[in-house]
């Protein structure tokens, strides 16, 4: 996997993760603070494979390591309201 698209996907999965903390603050609690977090999406194997991959090479350096095991994620939606297009011509 390119690291581009690692990033890109890892960087999706964090932020939608954040937001579930917020809905969810006790998994918060369950996170060391030092600890380094890896997604382990079912619906995409090479990026679980590739995080825990990473994972594991950061464990066996001493560092802290949480598997988020994510099943699946919803469609995104849009939380955009009255919205209006405005033809501009110059």
């Amino acid at each position: 996997m390119r690291k581009e698209d690692l990033f890109k996907k890892n960087h999706i999965l964090g932020i939608e993760f954040d937001r579930y903390l917020l809905e969810h603050p006790e998994v918060l609690e369950q996170i060391p603070e030092d600890a380094e977090i890896y997604f382990l999406p079912e619906e995409d194997s090479e990026l679980s494979q590739e995080n825990f991959r990473i994972a594991q090479t950061q464990k066996t350096k001493g560092k802290k390591v949480v598997l988020v095991r994510i099943g699946r994620l919803s469609s995104p939606r849009s939380r955009l309201q009255d919205v209006r297009l405005e033809s501009v011509s110059f």
